[in-house]
Formats: structure tokens, C-alpha cells, sequence
């Protein structure tokens, strides 16, 4: 007699589940130092200081540890740190040297934080399915990082969002928001960030926020639901911590750490660290072509980019899209082996002899690029954008609307202090001994609130890049003539409408509120300013709207900070004029 067992839809279904994630986590191959100087494996790089911290803006998230993980760089910043979350703006480690031991397969890194006296070591081996990771120390923690020290791994918020994680057994869910729990420090226990600055506006309450671990425990494992993002996490010393960034910066990261010991030397921590590595899997090729288009007569090429262990296709397809939505073969052809570039393979695919104008689409194998045109004007309006929106955007001094969107409002009306002498700014501006100027250091340069767009990122007036966009504007118009109205520009009102023709061509208007702002600095300076720029660093990392970076009222020194008389303000958060003078400057009349 058979057995039949009959179970509830549902409950198959999961089981069905589970079986396939079991099946995608069978034995994976070894993680193995290739001769790039970097640990892999088919579907996971481990790279140890391969790219390190170069000190402009301090941490960039492409330094230390990192793991590329089926083809997303899901974590980086592996390094020795000094805080539970580390900013953009804090304290980094030199890399002192970096040598890889190709004969017993071992990455070995020397860090030092020079202002501390404190250097470690850490070697990276392959151990198992993953990496085994030491630390090492000469000398104990110097006593004032005793507590702060502490080994970390950045994660990518994004590979992680609503997925879940166990930590020693417990469940917990990785937040779209950052949620977790804060506290307030007295700045006494703060590690100074780079230079002195500060990215905390702490409103004169001498305090910071450090904010608490999520989870805690020795075993971490990182979305078991899903085995491309699967990471094993163990450590043998310290606990381990699992911080969201994000409480302090939009650009924060979740974050792995341990906490190295007190008084104690030679090796004092120990991770293995074991990224799921699902068999056989290939990273999908990408086609790379212009998404603007092609001019018939153009060479026309496409380059796809494989990974290393996948074996090329002979040829690649060019189907043209018809008005009723069908593809029409109209070019296959062989492909081209271009070579290796780094971590990829390359082939070109030459689709030029096709010139009749019409949309088309790339295909290689199962992938397929979106449409693209080839047609004779496909340049014509491909600057559109970039005048009709972007520049207005960038706008300095104005209210800036666009129909229903008000972009910012009109920002830096305070404009701007003298910067003191031998001033290094963080954003690599700086003071030499002299003003260059009849002001005195901090003395209101009047005028200058009017014209500039701000720099790209951020919203200082950067002078070289304005003379060259409006060098470029004017030989525009000179050679071309351009026109197009779609800007409207009160400069009475300070206001900008996008979309909104005013009977000016708006190139002409351009190069006029580039060349207000150069003007205003050669005849209220007596030359043109490096640059023009927030002094505090809380104000340099706004996100916001740019008329709120500043309190639009000129500073007044006889008021306290935050204080106002309703025309100015006792907060030092105007702009300041870098203007050391390279050159000869001219002397207003």
C-alpha cells in the first residue's frame, strides 16, 4: 500500500522555497588571490586596500576592506575607525604599506593615525567559504581611543533595504529609515574631526550625537532570504555591532563593528567573514551604446562588457522597432574581442553600415538594450535640457521656480565675509598671508549678492569655473546664435520661472548672471575671488534648499549668535571671499 501525504498549498510552496535557496547555496569554490592582488571567486571579490582613503573629503566609501558581491559593491570602508558611525568628514587611516604574499595567499595592510601615534596591522587569508581576517597590534590603544577604536565594515543600505538578518539566533530586520536609538555626548568626548571642523550644528550646546547599535552578538548573518546578498559574519574577540549611519548622514552606511581591547597587544581581533557565493553564477553582459543616438553616417559602435568567465558569442543582432511594435532584423554581425580591462572582458560590435533613420534596439544573447534613434538630428536638442533646467537651477541669488516646484528660494543674500589670513578651507580653498583687499578680516564685502550659479554638488561660487562657462557661453552665441526662450529672469525681484518664455534669448541671459557676479568681484575686491564659500561644515553638507544654508541677514558682531535685530543676525554663517590675488589685480576707480 503507497502513503500519500497531501499538504495545504501554502506549505508547499514554502518548502518548494526553501529547496531553492538550499540548491543555490551548494558548495561554492574556494576564494583564491588572483593576479590582480585580490581574492575571488565566481560571484565574489574581496578586495583588501586595492583602492584607500585619500584624505580631500576624508571617507568616500571606495577605500579599506571591500566586497563586491555578485557584481554589487555592497561593502566597504574596512578599516580601523574611530567611531561607531564614521561621517565623511572624520579622521581616516594612512595606508603605511600594503603587501601582497602570493605565496601563502595573504593580503597584509599597515595603518597608522599619525595624530594619534597608533598604527595596526591587519592580514586577510582565505579560510573556508570565505576570508579569514586578523588584526594586529604593536602597541596597546593609546588610552584616549580606548573605546572608540574599533575595527568596521560599511554596508550599502540599498543591497539591504527590507531584507532581515540574525544575529547569534535573533531575528531582526535591516530599516528603511534610520530608526535606531541615539544619545547626546559631551564634545569633550568627541574625536575631532578633520581640521577642527564640525559637520554638527550643535546650537552653542557643546554636545554630540552618537547613536547605539541595533543589534549585538559574536554571529551575524546578513539576509539568509536572499543568497546574492547572504554574508557570515563571525567574530572570536569582541562583540559584534550592527549601526545604521544614516542617524547622523543621509550618506551613512549600516554598519559591522568591533571594538578593539584595552592594553593589549600583538593580535587582538579576529573576524571571518564568509560572503555566499551561489555556483557557477556569471555576471548578465552589459551593451553599452549611446542612448542619445546616431547620425547615419557616424561610425557606429557598441561595447559589451562580460564577465571574465563567461565564454563570448559569436555575433550580435541590431533589430529595428516598427510603428507597430514588431522587431525587424537588420544586422547580424560578428563581434569583436576587444580584451580585459580590470575585472571584465570586452567585445565591440560594429553596427555602422546601418544608416537608415528609424529606432532600434541592440541585442546580445538574452540581453537587450533599450530603444535608441538613428536619424540626422539627433544632436539638436540634446543641449535643451541642460539650459532649459540645469543652469536656471543653478541660479545663485534668485528664486528659482518651475511650475508646480519651487527649487530654491533666493539664497546667500548675506554675502559675504572677508576670509582671515592663512585660512585652509576643507574644501581645498585657502587664504595666504594677506587679505589682497582693503577689508579686514571678517569685514562685510558689500555687492557681491547678486549673479554666479552654484558649483556642482554644492553650493559654493567657484570663480575659475564661472570664467570658463561664461568664456564658452559667449563663444556659443558668438558662433551659434542660440536663440531658444524657455527662462523667464526678473532680477527686480530676484525670481526665475523655468518653462516660462520673456522675449530673451536665454543664453544672453546666462552669460549675464555669470558675468553680475565676476563683475561685482573685480569692482568690490579689486579682483576676481578664488571663491566664495560657506565657513562651517554643518552648512557645507546641506542638502536642503539653499536659502536655508544661511539666515540671509548680514552678520553683526555686537549680536549674539542666533540673535537678530530683524536686518542681521549675530550667526556667522555668511559666505566667506577667499581672495588671495595670484595675479595683478586692478584697482577700482
Amino acid at each position: 500500500m503507497q502513503l500519500k501525504i497531501y499538504l495545504p498549498k501554502p506549505v508547499m510552496m514554502v518548502m518548494a522555497l526553501i529547496f531553492c535557496l538550499s540548491s543555490l547555496r551548494g558548495t561554492a569554490q574556494k576564494l583564491k588571490l588572483n593576479k590582480l592582488g585580490y581574492f575571488e571567486t565566481p560571484g565574489v571579490n574581496v578586495l583588501v586596500f586595492s583602492n584607500q582613503y585619500n584624505g580631500i573629503f576624508q571617507d568616500e566609501k571606495t577605500a579599506g576592506v571591500e566586497l563586491i558581491h555578485h557584481g554589487v559593491r555592497t561593502i566597504t570602508g574596512g578599516a580601523v575607525r574611530l567611531q561607531n558611525t564614521p561621517e565623511q568628514w572624520d579622521l581616516v587611516p594612512t595606508l603605511v604599506n600594503r603587501k601582497v604574499d602570493s605565496v601563502n595567499h595573504q593580503i597584509d595592510v599597515t595603518m597608522r593615525y599619525a595624530d594619534y601615534d597608533f598604527d595596526s596591522r591587519i592580514t586577510v587569508t582565505p579560510k573556508g567559504n570565505g576570508v579569514e581576517l586578523n588584526l594586529f597590534l604593536d602597541k596597546p590603544v593609546p588610552e584616549k581611543l580606548v573605546g572608540r577604536a574599533g575595527f568596521n565594515l560599511e554596508i550599502i543600505p540599498s543591497a539591504y533595504f527590507e531584507k532581515t538578518f540574525l544575529i547569534d539566533g535573533k531575528p531582526g530586520e535591516f530599516p528603511l529609515y534610520p530608526a535606531g536609538l541615539t544619545k547626546m555626548l559631551p564634545s569633550s568626548q568627541k574625536i575631532p574631526q578633520f581640521a577642527g571642523h564640525s559637520t554638527f550644528d550643535d546650537r552653542g550646546r557643546n554636545e554630540f550625537i552618537e547613536p547605539a547599535p541595533l543589534a549585538t552578538g559574536k554571529t551575524l548573518v546578513m539576509a539568509p532570504e536572499d543568497p546574492e546578498r547572504t554574508i557570515k559574519i563571525q567574530s572570536f574577540d569582541a562583540d559584534l555591532k550592527l549601526f545604521d549611519g544614516r542617524s547622523l548622514a543621509q550618506n551613512g552606511w549600516f554598519i559591522v563593528r568591533s571594538l578593539l581591547p584595552a592594553g593589549k597587544t600583538g593580535k587582538v581581533l579576529t573576524w571571518y567573514i564568509e560572503p555566499n557565493a551561489v555556483p557557477g553564477w556569471k555576471r548578465a553582459p552589459v551593451i553599452e551604446f549611446s542612448q542619445v543616438g546616431y547620425r547615419p553616417e557616424q561610425q557606429k559602435t557598441a561595447v559589451i562588457e562580460l564577465d571574465k568567465n563567461d565564454s563570448p558569442l559569436q555575433t550580435a543582432t541590431l533589430f529595428e522597432v516598427t510603428p507597430d511594435g514588431k522587431y525587424v532584423e537588420r544586422l547580424k554581425a560578428a563581434v569583436q574581442h576587444w580584451g580585459q580591462f580590470t575585472r571584465y572582458n570586452y567585445l565591440k560590435f560594429d553596427f555602422s553600415s546601418v544608416k537608415k533613420a528609424g529606432l532600434y534596439v541592440i541585442a546580445y544573447g538574452d540581453q537587450k538594450t533599450n530603444a535608441f534613434p538613428i536619424n540626422a538630428n539627433v544632436y539638436e536638442n540634446i543641449g535643451h535640457p541642460t539650459m532649459d533646467v540645469w543652469f536656471p537651477v543653478q541660479m545663485d541669488h534668485m528664486m528659482v521656480n518651475e511650475a508646480y516646484r519651487v527649487w530654491h528660494g533666493a539664497p546667500f543674500l548675506d554675502d559675504a565675509l572677508q576670509a582671515p589670513p592663512n585660512h585652509q578651507h576643507f574644501d581645498t580653498y585657502q587664504m595666504g598671508p594677506t587679505t589682497d583687499t582693503k577689508y579686514k578680516p571678517l569685514e562685510r564685502i558689500p555687492g557681491l549678492n547678486v549673479g554666479g550659479w552654484f558649483d556642482a554638488g554644492d553650493f559654493d561660487v567657484e570663480t575659475p569655473s564661472h570664467c570658463s562657462v561664461v568664456l564658452n557661453f559667449v563663444e556659443a552665441w558668438e558662433n551659434f546664435k542660440i536663440d531658444r526662450d524657455e527662462t523667464y529672469v526678473d532680477y527686480p525681484t530676484r525670481y526665475v520661472d523655468i518653462h516660462r518664455p520673456d522675449g530673451k534669448p536665454d543664453l544672453l541671459q546666462q552669460i549675464e548672471h555669470g558675468t553680475l557676479n565676476l563683475v561685482a568681484q573685480v569692482v568690490n575686491i579689486g579682483h576676481p575671488a578664488r571663491g566664495i564659500i560657506v565657513p562651517n561644515l554643518h552648512q557645507y553638507h546641506h542638502l536642503g534648499d539653499a536659502v536655508n544654508e544661511t539666515d540671509n541677514l548680514p552678520y553683526n558682531a555686537s549680536l549674539k549668535p542666533y540673535q537678530t535685530d530683524g536686518k542681521s543676525s549675530g550667526t556667522m554663517d555668511d559666505r566667506w571671499a577667499f581672495t588671495t590675488n595670484p595675479v595683478r589685480r586692478y584697482t577700482p576707480p
